[in-house]
């Protein structure tokens, strides 16, 4: 819109003033490069682009520490189990899983956030609210026990192949009526083709 072209030739005219022996290094950030204007991008502007990753494990759980000291959690609470389970979380996801936590103990009125609490809080931000409520009749919980069981001895049969089993859950929650949960082990940035058929008898296993 107007406000946008506005916003893009102010941007234009502010840098267009600087001369390059000026020793002034202008720096910008967004997630979304592919809807920059290539005029933003010519030589002389945001003429490099250094890509930043999403966190690693090790990356996760020293986030997630900065976010637990502004919240009171229990000595118990294991920050590199959530890290381990959070493969793919941004900063602002890890971020809400300590929010989510701490107003999950709070309405449970503990004194401390506790295991318990990030697992839900993870599994919340990932997949959405559990949906208790939801009704269904006994018929609708056997199948999706019965669903939820197959990717589970599945897995179980198929180790080291896939990811070892972290919860198996008949609890709706999002869109789905279940869900059976994988704690990865380690970051993978390569997949095998045996783990890629595990992964796939895993799928259709349900």
């Amino acid at each position: 819109g107007q406000e946008t072209s506005q916003t893009l030739n102010a941007i234009l005219v502010e840098m267009d003033g600087f001369e390059t022996n000026e020793q002034v290094i202008v720096v910008g950030a967004t997630n979304r490069p592919d809807v920059l204007d290539p005029a933003l991008r010519r030589p002389g502007r945001f003429d490099r682009e250094v890509v930043i990753s999403l966190p690693d494990y090790k990356e996760r759980e020293a986030i997630l520490g900065v976010h637990a000291k502004k919240i009171k959690i229990a000595p118990k609470v294991d920050l590199s189990l959530v890290a381990r389970g959070t493969p793919g979380f941004s900063g602002a996801d890890l971020a809400a899983i300590i929010n989510e936590a701490a107003i999950r103990a709070t309405l449970l009125n503990k004194t401390a956030v506790e295991q318990s609490d990030m697992e839900e809080s993870r599994d919340k931000v990932r997949w959405g609210r559990s949906k208790r409520s939801r009704a269904m009749d006994e018929h609708d919980r056997r199948l999706s026990a019965y669903h939820e069981a197959g990717h589970t001895l599945a897995s179980l049969l198929l180790e080291p192949d896939v990811e070892p089993l972290h919860k198996v859950s008949i609890i709706p929650r999002g869109v789905s009526l279940g869900s059976t949960m994988f704690l990865p082990e380690k970051d993978r940035y390569t997949i095998s083709r045996r783990q890629c058929l595990g992964q796939i008898k895993v799928a259709f296993a349900g």
